[in-house]
């Protein structure tokens, strides 16, 4: 089954009852497209709906209030980030985007300031913080839980990922793009891999997203609230030797949309911890596909290689 714009779909439901099913038809999904959309995931649209209107509270405020919450030389991994700063890969123009980021909440574990700094919350937005956690802790563990699965494709035992990410740095991002203006130079979000282990994404309010398909063509990525879309990012890709692609996509203006309307999204980027050593997985070396990874990485410097060339930091 699939979107009517060709993005396989995968149920939820199956990975209580046919983990390995569901297994199966996630791999073949990212194998063949990239990108997969997962139904009935269970997270209650309150909680969804308050993180969206989080981001639209936020980035409603002034600029000189949302500058408060902008920490110079943070690296953008928490609070505010405004435009012009981060910049695809490998691209000239800096996206047309301004974001918050959240990170791991988790009172009495051992985190580092400098890898898994603390968050901090707009005292202007008073339901900001709590929106933001209940979204953050409802994508973290439907994430872990698809981790189950990915593992099982990769002939893992299901908690292989478990104790990677359990206080990995992973990050809930509240996006605002602009309404499109032909003035602006840019897209709203450069074609791009994501850097970390897979990202979830619930559907934006606003068309833009598109998808590089295996066979080169871009194809919209248009979600209902009830589906979650997933892609790999550059921290499996090299997990895998590429066995699992990382997945370019782009976020698009969409000029004939609705002039004046801003795009509001909330990507959870689920992250190693930083102490992760990223090492190629024996099964995934073969004659044909030598290894490409022959050196392991923490997931901290492959992070902070990334960050730089962004331009985060």
């Amino acid at each position: 089954m699939s979107l009517p714009n060709g993005i396989p779909t995968v149920d939820a439901l199956k990975l209580g009852s046919d983990l390995p099913g569901f297994s199966a038809a996630l791999g073949q999904a990212w194998t063949d497209t990239g990108f997969v959309a997962v139904t009935n995931h269970g997270i209650e649209t309150t909680v969804i709906d308050g993180c969206i209107n989080a981001a639209r509270d936020f980035f409603g405020q002034p600029d000189a209030v949302k500058m408060k919450y902008f920490i110079d030389g943070g690296g953008g991994q928490r609070g505010y980030t405004p435009f012009g700063i981060e910049t695809a890969k490998g691209s000239q123009t800096p996206d047309q985007k301004e974001f918050w980021h959240v990170g791991r909440h988790a009172p009495g574990s051992p985190l580092l300031p400098e890898t898994l700094p603390d968050n901090i919350w707009p005292k202007e937005c008073l339901t900001f913080k709590t929106a933001c956690q209940n979204f953050y802790d409802a994508m973290d563990n439907f994430g872990r839980r698809l981790l189950a699965a990915v593992a099982v494709y990769l002939d893992q035992a299901p908690d292989y990922f478990e104790p990677r990410v359990a206080n990995g740095n992973s990050i809930l991002r509240l996006l605002h793009y602009p309404p499109s203006d032909t003035n602006v130079g840019g897209e709203r979000a450069a074609p791009h891999e994501d850097i970390n282990v897979i990202t979830l994404l619930v559907g934006a309010d606003h068309a833009g997203l598109e998808v590089l398909r295996r066979d080169g063509k871009w194809i919209p990525v248009h979600t209902e609230p009830d589906t979650i879309v997933c892609n790999v990012g550059d921290m499996l890709q090299r997990l895998t030797n590429h066995v699992l692609l990382s997945t370019t996509h782009r976020v698009v203006r969409e000029m004939s949309d609705e002039p004046g309307r801003s795009r509001y999204s909330a990507p959870f980027f689920l992250h190693f911890a930083p102490d992760v050593e990223i090492e190629t997985l024996p099964n995934c070396v073969t004659d044909k596909n030598p290894n490409r990874y022959p050196d392991t990485i923490t997931a901290q410097a492959f992070l902070a290689q990334r960050l730089a060339e962004i331009g985060l930091t």
